[in-house]
């Protein structure tokens, strides 16, 4: 054990001497109320110490103790519905041991050692088992069976194995030997965070993660392990997307971590995951849910572990099969305080004042996402699903954390500051907006939703992005001069635009939106503009098509339930025939309907 003294203090940095022996990423304990501190840097016996708590009253010459160990997370049953703080201590434990207000040194154990879970063994006996092996099963909540895993690097013969019954994370379940080396196997692992969890094969992402949100699933699809960013200025619906995720996408485990946001909206959060149920089991929410909260009012520097300790459990649930979203709000934080302590290490500074290793240090959280072929028996798939949103100062896209980040992820979901202004929202902005997994889910949507999804998507895109440009033109001389087609691209995109692209993430119908309620919607608007074209070349004037019935008909379908809409579109496209037919009619151009 290294123990040195506190030579030079600078916030939240402490440089130590006396610490030959420590290595880089070692924790360390600072100070007589033993705060924790992790080293980042060694220069002869003198020990760099980034310090995750607020460092006020140590003083030179205080004694800096080393642990031997990497910065790791406790992973077992009992985190499922927990709220940590970015060192991985339950805030709601805390709260009862020293009030509302977390005061420095404070310790307590990630995991609860006293609650005893119903363990289910799956092996027995004389069985070999590797790495990854699934031993047994604890019902942690309704929603979520946690596997026991055996530990990476661990492999053996079973020599014994709990019955059925209730035990405590601590007590041992299963006894693994090899050769004349025996390893006790609990219910809980522990595992450096900032080291990605080993995995048998990446897959490629070709399974669209649906979130509920019509203008991602059918316009800019995120695969399940797949990466996105989600930019905007201030206003812009960072937190309120982000929280939508979060709510509604389709993922058995959901992981949010707060950032270096704001206190009310992670407490809003929490509020609402208390309330809300899952869409598909009918369970509260909260019961596949993890928080991570490090609020803008907490030591900076534990920025950083908050987003690698959720990827660590994201990780950790991912190897048991399961397909897990973490949204973190907002990785431009974590930045903010990567150039603080980069300041105080006096480096030298990359552009605008960000240290130089700022994308390889983002890059080393993003790349943990993906679509993977898990360690051990039975054979499974899981997926880490990561959403990151960036705070641009004055929603300048071209400052280097959105840079960085555009680099790295596969999806940029770029809210506009425009549209905000506008009130629609999700204020996506379909014009800079992507996604590069469009590919790779056209075969699912296919299958599952509507074999014409591309199409639909791709004469969308098309009639959004001719509008823009007619744009323009009407600005400088009006809509009247515009042929009938082009009024009718306007009037079509403009039905696109506030019938299916907006939506009220607090409308108890229209928050979530599922695939063929979202397929739907989208064919019969395009089938609108199909017939449209056909109207129109036979000499029927915009403003005729424009007072059809089932225009209004199109604009109140976000508001019918998901299970309604199906069933709903098929009678409106028969109403929507009749209804041009009769217009054809009226005005003696055959071939309408």
């Amino acid at each position: 054990m290294v123990v040195g003294r506190i030579y030079r203090i600078s916030g939240p940095l402490v440089i130590a001497e006396g610490m030959r022996g420590v290595q880089v990423y070692e924790v360390v304990e600072v100070g007589e109320d033993r705060l924790i501190g992790e080293v980042i840097g060694l220069d002869g016996d003198r020990a760099i110490i980034q310090v995750y708590e607020d460092t006020s009253g140590l003083s030179v010459g205080d004694k800096v103790v080393g642990t031997g160990r990497p910065l790791c997370a406790e992973l077992g049953p009992g985190i499922i519905g927990t709220v940590y703080d970015g060192l991985q201590r339950p805030l709601s434990v805390l709260t009862e041991k020293v009030g509302p207000f977390v005061r420095r040194g404070v310790k307590e154990y990630s995991l609860p050692r006293d609650k005893k879970w119903h363990f289910k063994p799956l092996v027995k006996v004389g069985d070999k088992v590797g790495e990854g092996d699934i031993i047994g099963i604890v019902q942690e909540t309704p929603l979520v069976e946690h596997k026991i895993m055996v530990p990476p690097g661990i492999y053996g013969v079973v020599k014994e194995v709990v019955p059925e019954g209730d035990y405590t994370i601590e007590e041992p379940v299963a006894i693994v030997e090899r050769g004349s080396e025996k390893y006790e196997v609990k219910m809980y692992q522990l595992w450096p965070i900032r080291k990605p969890r080993p995995y048998v094969q990446r897959l490629d992402p070709d399974e669209p993660l649906i979130t509920g949100v019509r203008v991602i699933d059918m316009l800019f699809p995120l695969a399940k392990g797949g990466t996105a960013a989600v930019p905007g200025g201030f206003g812009t619906g960072k937190t309120v997307l982000l929280q939508t995720f979060a709510k509604w996408a389709d993922a058995q485990i959901h992981i949010y971590v707060g950032c270096g946001e704001r206190g009310n909206e992670m407490a809003d959060a929490l509020h609402s995951f208390l309330r809300l149920r899952d869409p598909r089991s009918g369970r509260p929410l909260r019961e596949k849910a993890i928080f991570i909260a490090n609020t803008s009012n907490m030591p900076v520097a534990a920025r950083e572990t908050s987003v690698f300790l959720g990827v660590t459990i994201a990780e950790y649930f991912r190897d048991m099969g399961y397909n897990v979203l973490l949204v973190a709000d907002s990785t431009s934080r974590w930045a903010e305080a990567m150039r603080e302590i980069s300041g105080r290490l006096e480096e030298m500074p990359g552009e605008e004042g960000f240290p130089a290793y700022l994308g390889s240090r983002l890059a080393s959280f993003y790349e943990r996402a993906g679509k993977v072929v898990c360690l051990g028996n039975p054979r499974r798939i899981g997926s880490v699903t990561i959403a990151g949103a960036v705070s641009p100062p004055g929603a300048d896209f071209s400052e280097p954390v959105t840079q960085n980040t555009l680099r790295i992820v596969r999806c940029l979901f770029a809210l506009d500051v425009a549209l905000a202004n506008r009130r629609h929202f999700p204020a996506i902005n379909w014009l800079i907006s992507y996604s590069l997994y469009v590919d790779t889910v056209e075969r699912w949507w296919g299958e599952r939703v509507g074999k014409d999804w591309r199409y639909l998507r791709d004469k969308a895109m098309e009639l959004l992005q001719r509008e823009a440009e007619l744009q323009e033109i009407v600005r400088l001389v009006g809509p009247e001069v515009l042929p009938e087609r082009d009024k009718l691209v306007l009037e079509v995109a403009r039905m696109i635009r506030e019938d299916f692209l907006m939506q009220d993430a607090f409308d108890p119908v229209d928050c979530y939106s599922a695939p063929e309620k979202t397929y739907s919607m989208l064919r019969i608007i395009i089938k609108f503009y199909e017939h449209g074209v056909k109207a129109v070349d036979s000499g029927i004037p915009v403003a005729e098509i424009r007072k059809l019935p089932i225009r209004t008909t199109i604009a109140r379908l976000k508001f019918m339930r998901n299970e309604e809409v199906v069933e709903k579109v098929k009678e409106y496209e028969k109403e929507l025939e009749r209804e041009f037919m009769e217009l054809g009619s009226k005005f003696g151009a055959g071939g309408v309907g």
